[in-house]
């Protein structure tokens, strides 16, 4: 983050030697370390501390996006990260810097995203006592500890490697969670011994031990209620989930997280409705249940009671320690999703489950008719539970489908009309993506989310969905979105502030207080920032509006107003 201090304080170089391939600055060290992990892309702001670590970017091919505050660059890692399967890194500069983009990491956390943050530090001899350095505080790691996995403070140019090594390997080999590194400042200007090049070695997916695989399978094979619950654990092994739910006849659910890895136009799928009153009373009566990839928690399921589930529980998860959180696992798989579900397929397909079952005397046929009909039913009575609440949205979010590709990437922001809206009712196929801020539920990541999503996958449709409160917290970042000159359409739904705190206090019996906003013209502030801006007042004018949007080259911001809505 950058300053007025900072324009006065400005770091001096002096010229560059010539290159020794033994001895880097830390900046030149650290940049070198994230090109030999595969690392193309960085977001971040610059600031006097962190100037080493731009100077070498371009020379190793890392392309770099500067959004207009550090949580943006967080939330667009994030999204990066969530589209492509690799890590997304963010650059910061000190203090203040840090804290911006703490929000985001502790956001990642939640949602298992691998994101690297970058900052420098205060000198490696710098006393505890403070003495008024720029953007000095007590403890940038202590702070960072409290919401990423780890925070590494390196001592040496030749640890750097090392310590994005550990990242990475973290990344690869256990829950992906975000981690930072902390590169003194006078080590990122220094000139030391570096190394050699240390990459994080590839990791072999983890399966449970066959006796596990067996007594998961023969539970599975005389399951007469058979019900599968994906999250976002699962997100690499879809087309196993599908498989295993159709040999099953197996209905599915999913969290938000797990949103379209099985196409929510299939017969068996529930989409995301864990939530439902109506499909949480059937989980409960299902005799077995697989649970892939998900804490089944208070933001899965909105409530904070576990599901007094009747059957027996089989949990994959990477986490062992999911398998005892919430709703104990009465049959624990800790492993790989895609793994674990290949390992129970072939079991089944052997047909050692089945003879397990037979042997104690159940026979079951999967019926797959039964289970299309119960899929309808629920999904009826689902929708029957939440239309006074959702009906005025459901005629946009079908406009916003018709316009979208199967491969379109949905950023959402946590207002009502993306958790109670999109989330259930935008219905979308396997190919498409649908990044939501689960769990920490922080605001503002729609736009940010998108505009690093565009970056990953620029051929791709992006589309954020907000609403004008969330929205609000990160509106800079259009400015980011203008400079791209690439297509992104963001559709806010304004009702004048902050919807469901509103709701809240009105249930609560209090007077609505510091919830009602003056309403702003956000289509104006996008033409102000080098975008478009519209309004739809119908169904039929978004339509429209989106399509055009879908391909102009610049954001355009379309408003929904409420009453219209």
């Amino acid at each position: 983050m950058t300053s007025v201090h900072e324009s006065a304080v400005g770091t001096r170089h002096s010229p560059t030697p010539p290159p020794d391939p033994t001895h880097l600055t830390g900046g030149e060290a650290l940049v070198r370390a994230l090109a030999a992990h595969g690392i193309t892309q960085a977001f971040g702001i610059p600031g006097t501390h962190n100037l080493e670590i731009y100077r070498h970017l371009t020379a190793y091919g890392l392309a770099h996006i500067a959004p207009r505050h550090e949580q943006g660059a967080g939330y667009a890692a994030d999204a990066y990260a969530r589209v492509t399967g690799t890590p997304g890194v963010a650059i910061t500069t000190t203090g203040p810097a840090l804290l911006n983009i703490a929000a985001a990491v502790g956001q990642a956390y939640s949602d298992s995203v691998p994101l690297l943050v970058i900052s420098p530090g205060m000198p490696l001899r710098h006393p505890r006592q403070s003495t008024g350095l720029l953007h000095e505080m007590r403890s940038q790691s202590e702070a960072l500890r409290n919401v990423a996995a780890f925070s590494h403070r390196v001592s040496s140019v030749a640890e750097i490697g090392a310590a994005v090594a550990r990242a990475f390997t973290l990344f690869r080999s256990e829950r992906p969670r975000p981690a930072h590194i902390e590169i003194p400042l006078d080590l990122l200007e220094a000139t030391e011994p570096a190394g050699p090049v240390r990459t994080a070695p590839p990791a072999a997916p983890r399966v449970p031990d066959a006796v596990r695989i067996e007594e998961a399978a023969a539970l599975l094979a005389r399951a007469e209620r058979p019900a599968l619950v994906l999250g976002g654990g699962a997100r690499g092994a879809g087309a196993q989930c599908l498989a295993l739910a159709e040999q099953l006849a197996a209905p599915v659910v999913t969290t938000a997280n797990g949103k379209a890895l099985v196409d929510e136009d299939h017969p068996l799928s529930l989409g995301v409705s864990l939530h439902s009153p109506a499909v949480q009373e059937w989980l409960t009566s299902r005799d077995v249940v697989l649970a892939v990839g998900t804490e089944l928690a208070e933001s899965d399921i909105w409530t904070a009671e576990p599901l007094p589930l009747q059957g027996e529980l089989i949990r994959v998860d990477l986490d062992p320690a999911q398998m005892y959180a919430g709703l104990p696992a009465d049959v624990p798989l800790v492993g790989d999703a895609a793994a674990t579900l290949d390992a129970l397929t072939v079991a089944l397909d052997l047909g050692l489950a089945l003879e397990t079952a037979v042997a104690a005397g159940h026979t079951v046929t999967a019926d797959p008719t039964t289970a299309h009909t119960e899929t309808v039913a629920l999904k009826a009575a689902r929708d029957d539970e939440s239309r006074p609440r959702d009906a005025h949205w459901l005629p946009y979010l079908e406009a916003i489908r018709g316009a979208l590709a199967p491969d379109a990437v949905v950023t959402s922001d946590s207002a009502q009309c993306c958790y109670y809206g999109a989330l259930p009712h935008l219905t979308l196929g396997r190919r498409a993506r649908y990044l939501h801020p689960t769990g920490f539920g922080t605001l503002g990541y729609a736009l940010p989310a998108a505009i690093g999503a565009k970056a990953a996958c620029p051929d791709r449709q992006v589309v954020a969905l907000s609403g004008d409160g969330g929205l609000q917290f990160s509106i800079q970042e259009l400015a980011t979105a203008a400079a791209l000159q690439q297509p992104l359409a963001v559709v806010v739904f304004d009702n004048s502030g902050y919807g469901e705190i509103r709701d809240e206090m009105n249930a609560r019996g209090d007077a609505p207080l510091a919830v009602d906003h003056a309403r702003v013209d956000l289509a104006a502030l996008a033409r102000a920032y080098g975008g478009h801006g519209a309004t739809a007042h119908s169904p039929e004018e978004l339509a429209k509006l989106l399509s055009t949007a879908l391909i102009t080259p610049a954001p355009t911001l379309i408003v929904v107003p409420e009453e219209s809505a």
